[in-house]
């Protein structure tokens, strides 16, 4: 395989007097390039197996074929990477260059067809046969159908160089000087920019007429991009011209504004924005960006779009109050007096707000003047239920400290841009809500409350709750960086306060910058005297009543908390106090009285029928049935568990909705049933023939946690023992399948619910006892509080006689 092959010579001569080509034929690959006969094309060879093929060739006949590779990518080609059509063709130069490399002038003679692979070493050697253009026929140039395809063509490939600049002139006039259709086709091929795959289509093409059809359709798709691109191009030019040309007519409109006294209004506006930002107070920085925008406005007309953008930029910065901020009014006795009237209790919160008004005092009363962390260890954070006054109480502080109060909703929140703003490149930019509050404060150190922290979200825009651990960070937000300013703005001197009603909701990073304290609810005690001292005062005045018009007597707030509402705030309460306001105010309008004195007898008339009962002794009234208690994001709350048996194999079945953690709950309460079977009195057999459900009402509020495991425990054994539970009860606490109670969460959340659905009597876990210092005075002093550690001790409270309470 070494040796040159030898070249047998075809029988198949040219009849235009071309060398003639041989059947068996050396194939030199072309990469990215088609050669078609009658024309001319310089060549570069590189790769050693194609130099050799061109020295061994030159010194024979110089007729080699050229076949065009299907992929570029392989250096040396396989037989199967290259078309089955090419050109064959003689080599009339050859250059040997200083690196190897062979130039050549070759010259296209024929098409051939690769019928197969002769050999593949040295070089690829073919047997080819030549393929007809129809040179045995009439000429098809004297056909009509003939000459209309020269023609179109011939008048496409005109219009084409006359639009392309490096086509010289000179291919008309060979063209022009050409009568064959094979010929012209070829010509033409050769002559204009076209893909390979798309050459190769008309290489292979069986007839001179579909040759030309195919390049018309190439010429015409040409041409239209051609003249697409000139339009372009001159619209381009034309728009140049009109901005060169408005520019000329702005300069003689400046010219004359100046000649008639009108330019001096835009030079008077930007002196006094210079003087704006002089006089605003910013740092350097701030200061230095924002001059220089100023000079970029003085040099733009007022008609461009960054003229807009910009000034709006200076706006915002001029009318931020770097330098402005409120007085703090630190007289102990007056913030002690301002929150006494806006709320009733709440001593912790209270308490809280005079240390730091007592810390702020000292300092300044003792000149330091280290920077403080916020209120001096950290955000308020008030979480609770709706309706305990978590955002009064942040209206109450900032009353107290002569400060202006500044409220952002964060729930539902899930761009972050809201919080650090958008970017200026953006259309309708504008800085993020923390610095808009902070602008309409007018005060650098408004109080700031972020409400409904708990219900921040995340989305494809980013994450808003991440972008709030630096606004938060006293050691981080002293140089906060708004993206639509893009200059540090210090919010260290903003007293930021948050509020939530799920503490598990907020991540443990923000919640490791806040100070937590909870808002458990009210006491219906703490009800009537906020009713009696805010609610009702309140109601009066907004529906147009004095207060000699309307009497709520103590019986009939009790009432309304009672049995109209079931809360832990006072929302709902203040909702039925102004149904009842209306009322009077529509009878008093009417003429039908002067004045009402509702009680507790005549509240059926105004708010309809009661709408909460105690329904604990009617529940409980029959075996299988215990009350439990619940911690809820809307306070505490009463569980009812019911359980029942019936004749069968099935096992056990919960429902209720319940959580995985309630689930694994009911099993170790059955577990621990189960082991106590005996001492129950069940027969041995009793669970192998009967069928348990446990089932906790409410089906459609999904519920979980392991708090009432006692409860379900005590459900079981009052089903299987026959014994109902006792009416005055409540108990919460964790099981083990030992029969230990464990300690649970939410503990006055929970004996306040109990207290307003009239249970007296509440088992705990013992060590939950350190929890009932959080509860009322009043509520402890109402109710008997048994602290347990197993469940037989809460067996024995729920269906014994005389048990002593445990200490309080």
């Amino acid at each position: 395989m070494g040796d040159q092959p030898e070249l047998v010579t075809a029988a198949a001569t040219a009849d235009d007097g071309s060398p003639s080509i041989p059947e068996r034929l050396p194939i030199l690959p072309l990469r990215n390039v088609v050669v078609f006969p009658l024309s001319f094309l310089p060549l570069s060879v590189g790769q050693p197996r194609s130099v050799r093929l061109i020295d061994e060739t030159i010194v024979g006949d110089r007729i080699v074929g050229l076949v065009t590779m299907r992929d570029s990518e392989p250096e040396e080609p396989e037989p199967e990477a290259l078309f089955e059509v090419g050109t064959a063709a003689y080599i009339h130069r050859m250059v040997k260059g200083s690196d190897g490399n062979i130039g050549l002038f070759v010259q296209g003679l024929r098409r051939f067809r690769i019928e197969s692979w002769e050999s593949t070493e040295p070089y690829l050697v073919a047997r080819v046969a030549v393929l007809s253009d129809d040179l045995s026929e009439p000429r098809e140039s004297d056909t009509l159908e003939s000459e209309a395809l020269v023609r179109n063509a011939t008048e496409l490939f005109g219009r084409l160089v006359n639009l392309v600049p490096h086509m010289p002139e000179e291919l008309l006039s060979a063209l022009g000087n050409m009568d064959d259709p094979r010929a012209v086709a070829y010509f033409i091929a050769a002559n204009v920019r076209i893909d390979v795959s798309e050459a190769q289509k008309l290489l292979e093409a069986e007839t001179v007429a579909l040759r030309l059809r195919g390049l018309i359709g190439h010429l015409t798709r040409e041409l239209e991009v051609l003249e697409l691109g000139r339009r372009i191009q001159q619209e381009a030019r034309g728009e140049m011209e009109k901005v060169q040309r408005e520019y000329f007519l702005r300069q003689q409109l400046k010219a004359i504004q100046k000649e008639l006294g009108e330019g001096e209004e835009r030079l008077a506006e930007l002196e006094q924005l210079e003087l704006r930002i002089r006089d605003s107070g910013m740092p350097a920085e701030a200061m230095d960006e924002a001059t220089r925008e100023l000079s970029r406005l003085r040099s733009l007309p007022e008609a461009s779009a960054e003229y807009g953008v910009i000034r709006t930029y200076l706006d915002w910065m001029v009318g931020l109050p770097w330098a402005v901020r409120s007085e703090d009014n630190l007289d102990i006795a007056h913030a002690r007096r301002i929150l006494d009237e806006d709320h009733y209790g709440l001593e912790d919160i209270k308490a809280r707000i005079l240390e730091f008004l007592a810390v702020q005092k000292l300092r300044r009363e003792r000149g330091v003047t280290e920077h403080p962390a916020q209120m001096g260890g950290g955000i308020l954070a008030f979480v609770g239920p709706p309706g305990v006054g978590k955002t009064s109480l942040g209206k109450s502080i900032a009353r107290a400290l002569g400060r202006q109060f500044v409220r952002m909703s964060l729930g539902g929140l899930r761009d972050e841009a809201e919080i650090r703003g958008h970017r200026r490149t953006y259309i309708g930019a504008m800085p993020g809500r923390i610095v808009q509050g902070i602008k309409r404060a007018g005060t650098r150190n408004p109080v700031f409350m972020l409400d409904e922290i708990d219900k921040v979200g995340a989305s494809f825009r980013g994450d808003p709750e991440s972008a709030l651990l630096e606004v938060l960070d006293p050691q981080q937000n002293a140089e906060f960086r708004d993206l639509y300013l893009d200059v540090p703005f210090d919010l260290s001197d903003l007293l930021f306060i948050t509020t939530g009603n799920v503490l598990g909701q907020i991540s443990g990073p923000l919640r490791d910058r806040m100070e937590i304290i909870e808002l458990s609810g009210y006491t219906e005690n703490d009800k009537l005297h906020i009713a009696r001292d805010y609610l009702v005062p309140r109601q009066r005045r907004e529906n147009g009543l004095r207060d000699e018009e309307l009497t709520l007597t103590d019986d009939a707030i009790r009432t309304i908390a009672r049995r109209y509402t079931r809360e832990a705030g006072v929302r709902g309460l203040e909702r039925q106090i102004g149904k009842v306001c209306r009322k009077v105010a529509v009878a008093i309008a009417d003429g039908s009285i002067s004045r009402a004195e509702v009680d507790e007898t005549a509240l059926r008339d105004y708010l309809g029928p009661e709408r909460f009962f105690s329904e604990v002794a009617e529940r409980t009234s029959i075996p299988g049935v215990a009350t439990g208690l619940a911690y809820t994001p809307f306070g505490g709350d009463v569980l009812f568990v019911e359980a029942s048996s019936a004749p069968g194999g099935k096992g056990f079945t919960v429902t209720g909705q319940l959580g995985d953690v309630m689930r694994e709950s009911a099993q170790a309460a059955l577990a621990y049933v189960r082991a106590q079977s005996a001492a129950l009195g069940l027969p041995d057999d009793y669970f192998a023939k009967h069928d348990l459900h446990l089932h906790v009402p409410a089906g459609a509020t999904p519920k979980d946690g392991p708090s009432a495991g006692v409860t379900m425990a005590t459900a079981l054994a009052s089903l299987l023992t026959g014994r109902s539970v006792r009416s005055d009860l409540g108990m919460t606490g964790e099981i083990t399948l030992r029969g230990k109670v464990l300690p649970v969460g939410g503990i006055k959340e929970k004996v306040l619910a109990a207290h307003r659905a009239g249970l007296r009597t509440i088992v705990l876990p013992r060590r939950n006892g350190p929890d009932l210092e959080s509860v009322p005075d009043e509520v402890r002093a109402d109710m008997r509080f048994l602290l347990v550690d197993r469940v037989d001790e809460v067996w024995q409270a729920a269906f014994g006689d005389g048990i002593e309470p445990a200490e309080d």
